[in-house]
């Protein structure tokens, strides 16, 4: 695999703390962050470390300056609206899996947050926003279909009435009504945003087990397929994996003794499938 150059290095930053947060920063402010291919590259080599590394425990995501990523480089935009151009797809789309990411991820979104931005933000787990920041699809309004599967993530996130409200429209419209679509979470004041959101990824790498969190993100994404019955089976399964584990001992024992849990660290082959492959119901 060819070396990265040295300029893309600089298109997203990355930075670890002692308590195991991750922060992932898109880094073109002087283009907003508008995304490029070479941030793409970027971006989701960061990810992939992230996930490999048992040091990181969970991922933020935010942009520098004042914008998140209002969407695709104007460049590339003009370049695939030519005749006769084709996507040229690669085998990566820039829709990262959630199911790829056994470290939760969360969104810092500190301004324009629009089109691919918007699909970045969607691959997070928990998304807060600062107040002010403004959110459009935008697909429609540049002649485009709804792109990197967001027609299929946005209705699971905001409901089917509304996912079509802003997918047809593509509308702009603000971090408060973000959180009144269940878009976002939290909505901060902009000074507070990536401090807030470090904050609760601190919380959760300071006192949850990694493996249990890789797993309840596996069963809560892959149940969204799943029915009722099936999804209870690997409940049970999950159930048994974890009994008599050292995290479960670990986690008792130090809601026992009141001190913090210290959990290991999530080693880069723990697979969360393993908790629910062998999927059972007790009766």
């Amino acid at each position: 695999m060819p070396e990265e150059p040295a300029q893309d290095q600089d298109l997203v930053l990355y930075e670890v703390d002692e308590d195991g947060v991750a922060t992932v920063t898109l880094n073109r402010p002087e283009r907003k962050n508008a995304w490029s291919i070479p941030m793409e590259r970027r971006f989701f080599a960061l990810l992939d470390q992230a996930a490999e590394d048992p040091a990181v425990r969970v991922v933020v995501i935010t942009g520098a300056g004042r914008a998140f990523c209002p969407g695709m480089d104007v460049q590339r935009l003009e370049q695939n609206a030519q005749p006769g151009q084709s996507l040229n797809l690669q085998a990566r789309v820039p829709m990262y899996s959630r199911r790829d990411m056994p470290k939760p991820l969360i969104a810092a979104v500190n301004g324009a947050c629009a089109g691919i931005g918007l699909v970045q933000a969607l691959i997070c787990d928990i998304r807060f926003a600062a107040r002010g920041a403004r959110f459009t699809t935008a697909f429609t309004r540049r002649g485009l279909a709804g792109e990197y599967n967001m027609p299929y993530v946005l209705p699971r996130v905001v409901g089917l009435e509304n996912a079509l409200d802003l997918l047809l429209s593509g509308r702009i419209f603000d971090a408060d009504e973000a959180k009144e679509l269940g878009l976002v979470s939290r909505v901060v004041e902009p000074e507070d945003l990536l401090d807030a959101a470090r904050a609760y990824a601190r919380d959760i790498a300071r006192n949850c087990s990694p493996r249990a969190m890789a797993v309840v993100r596996h069963q809560v994404y892959g149940d969204l397929d799943r029915d009722f019955t099936g999804a209870l089976a690997r409940s049970y399964s999950a159930m048994e994996f974890f009994a008599g584990s050292p995290d479960f001992r670990e986690g008792v024992a130090s809601f026992v003794e009141k001190r913090e849990p210290k959990f290991e660290g999530l080693p880069p082959d723990f697979d969360p499938e393993e908790a629910t492959r062998d999927a059972f119901l007790p009766y």
